[in-house]
């Protein structure tokens, strides 16, 4: 009787021992996994992160190579006072970007003009030829290149594009971005990732105890590239130990072992590098483990309580049935809250519909004693045309047949109002299609035109010389151009020298619609709220206070924004952003 008790006392210790081993390798499993999941959310917030700091300045040295003094300085270099413009005009636009340093090379790479010309530490004269950005520019028109400053010793990320005409001497416009703070609130988190160049030396890092290691042994190519474009100059990477020592899932450092992951970041050939410490997983091995065995032990000793297990089966089973009740019940109550959204959403919606269409027909009662203008004009007009027509019928027919054709044109130009007003009243529920934005900037001119004459203003148009394209609703667009240059002669009225500014044009994949006046302006604590509906600046019964409110929305919906700037005193400029459409580009 010993021996079988023994034997069986045996396989029960294995039995817990193998319980136990089970239970600690799949906590320690679930624990990386869960460690690499939040890994892998570091890393993506670090790449968003990175790609919207980077993308904030991406487009500034093409449009700064625009303005007409920086090219002044690229064609004529030695006419009195051009490097003095482009050198304020550089730490104006620094100023209003954020950026750390703006400067404009020429074609050798010599600085002519730098936002810091008036600092001991100026760039102007300074040969930086030897920089990746730089060459990459000249040769492909565009660069991007990290490294620490050879003038300033600050690192930064260098952006740069080339600038000039095909025939004309090239330049090239530097704008550096400070990309520290970005460390610092990694630091400030307590998050140990990293961002390494291609080849493979730690430039950011929330980790200070990081920066300038390389992630692997560096090879002697790599190190001499290093050299020759200083990048990190005094700092030699080749003499810090490598960050990655051991095998390709461990890394290690002063702290012991971390876990770690990598991935590319975007187009630069950067690596991203998120760590984590691995002593938790352990930690929540050993008390899986522990757990696990006093479970088994527990269990070996309740297996003669039959009974009570099966008490607690049949409970399960009740509270089991019980739960489906109660998620069949929540499932039909879900299903008539879904429904009821739906008609919530569909009445909304008819709502918007609604306003917009009194916001049009407000904004034709604005304009409608212009409108009658408009057309008793012509109408006086003809009359009288028709009646010397009748007159001189017996003794002219030459005079006779140009007073019809005058009276013909006046009546073709009251039905090209009556046109535009027709199409502008009705509702628009078509969908977005490609059409072509200066026709619509057109309609809607002609549209406040009858109100701009009545004002004595004549509206400036600039626009360019081809067609622009996007996707949008016809009639959408044109209410919001009509509500834009509405509000625009509205704020012009009265003053001593009125001007209106309609101008479209293209930039890269967008186009920009924008009405200026030299208005009053807004004032800075009204300018956020201009979009909201029933503000209005206006004095009361000038309006419903739901023009730009209605605009926003209708741009939202075909995928456009609005963006507002005013100078108190100066005037108001509106933007409307549209996603452009390449002409043999598919709808």
């Amino acid at each position: 009787m010993a021996k079988p008790a023994a034997r069986m006392t045996f396989w029960r210790v294995i039995a817990v021992c193998a319980i136990s081993v089970a239970a600690a390798v799949g906590a320690w499993r679930i624990a990386l996994s869960g460690i690499d999941a939040r890994l892998d959310r570091s890393l993506i917030l670090t790449l968003r992160a990175l790609e919207t700091e980077i993308d904030r300045f991406r487009y500034l040295p093409a449009v700064v190579g625009q303005d007409a003094r920086i090219r002044a300085v690229i064609g004529t270099p030695d006419a009195p006072g051009a490097d003095l413009a482009a050198n304020r005009y550089l730490a104006e636009v620094l100023g209003l970007s954020g950026a750390d340093q703006l400067y404009l090379m020429d074609g050798q790479g010599v600085t002519l003009a730098a936002s810091n010309w008036d600092s001991p530490a100026s760039f102007v004269g300074h040969d930086y030829s030897f920089r990746p950005y730089f060459r990459d520019a000249i040769a492909t028109g565009q660069g991007a290149f990290y490294a620490i400053g050879v003038t300033t010793g600050v690192p930064g990320y260098f952006l740069s594009a080339r600038i000039g005409d095909r025939d004309g001497p090239p330049g090239v416009v530097v704008v550096k971005v400070d990309l520290d703070p970005l460390q610092q609130a990694w630091a400030q988190a307590g998050q140990a990732v990293a961002v390494a160049d291609p080849d493979g030396v730690v430039f950011l890092s929330g980790n200070p105890d990081w920066l300038y290691h390389p992630l692997h042994p560096l090879a002697p190519e790599a190190r001499a590239r290093l050299a020759d474009l200083k990048t990190y100059p005094g700092r030699d990477p080749a003499t810090q130990g490598p960050l990655m020592q051991g095998s390709a899932a461990w890394m290690f450092d002063a702290s012991g072992a971390r876990l770690r992951s990598q991935t590319a970041a975007f187009g630069e050939g950067w690596t991203v590098v998120a760590a984590a410490p691995v002593q938790p997983a352990i930690l929540s091995a050993l008390i899986a483990g522990v757990t696990a065995a006093l479970a088994s032990v527990l269990g070996l000793a309740l297996a003669k309580t039959q009974a009570q297990r099966r008490q607690l089966v049949a409970l399960r089973l009740r509270q089991s049935e019980m739960l489906e009740h109660k998620v069949a019940e929540r499932t039909r109550a879900l299903g008539r809250e879904i429904e009821a959204r739906r008609q919530t959403e569909a009445e909304l919606r008819a709502a918007q519909e609604g306003l917009i269409h009194s916001e049009k027909m407000a904004a034709l009662g604005r304009m409608s004693a212009a409108i009658v203008h408009e057309v008793s004009q012509p109408l006086a007009a003809m009359e009288a045309t028709l009646a010397a027509a009748e007159m001189g019928a017996a003794r002219s027919t030459e005079k006779t047949v140009a007073r019809i054709e005058t009276a013909r044109n006046l009546i073709r130009r009251m039905q090209r109002t009556i046109k535009h007003l027709k199409s502008f009243s009705r509702k628009d529920t078509a969908a977005l299609e490609r059409i072509e934005i200066g026709a619509v900037a057109a309609s809607a001119l002609e549209l406040v035109a009858p109100r701009a004459r009545a004002l004595g203003i004549k509206p400036r148009v600039v626009v360019p010389d081809g067609p622009l394209y996007a996707n949008a609703g016809r009639v959408r667009l044109e209410q919001v151009l009509v509500n834009l240059l509405l509000n625009a002669l509205d704020a012009v009225e009265g003053q001593p020298a009125p001007e209106v500014e309609l101008r479209l044009e293209g930039v890269e994949e967008e186009l920009h619609l924008s009405v200026r006046d030299n208005g009053p302006g807004i004032a800075p604590e009204d300018v956020p709220r201009v979009t909201e509906p029933f503000f209005s600046t206006k004095e009361e019964g000038s309006g419903l206070g739901l023009g730009l409110a209605i605009s926003q929305a209708i741009l939202s919906e075909i995928g456009g924004r609005l963006d507002i700037r005013s100078t108190p005193g100066a005037g108001t400029q509106m933007i409307v952003t549209l996603t452009r459409v390449r002409e043999k580009e598919p709808v």
